[in-house]
């Protein structure tokens, strides 16, 4: 009886440096980041829902970033720990 041949590892290796690349483009700070453009009310809404669900306190939350864009949109950068421990 013969063993089976091993299937070519071609998308694997590909798909892994992919990751690894991305991964490399990445801070290392550890902090989760998450960038929204949003009307000027809604973006209020987004960083107040984040403040209350991921205390300052707790979770070191801040808007890193933010931009005024045309149509009155502000674009922003939220970051926070991944968890408050």
């Amino acid at each position: 009886m013969r063993t089976p041949a091993r299937p070519p590892l071609d998308g694997l290796k590909k798909r892994l440096d992919q990751s690894r690349a991305e991964r490399e483009r990445m801070p290392r700070d550890g902090f989760l980041r998450e960038t929204f453009v949003l009307p000027r009310s809604d973006a209020r809404l987004k960083a107040k829902e984040w403040f209350e669900r991921f205390p300052k306190q707790a979770y070191w939350t801040e808007i890193e970033s933010w931009f005024e864009r045309p149509g009155d949109l502000i674009e922003f950068t939220i970051r926070r720990l991944p968890a408050a421990d």
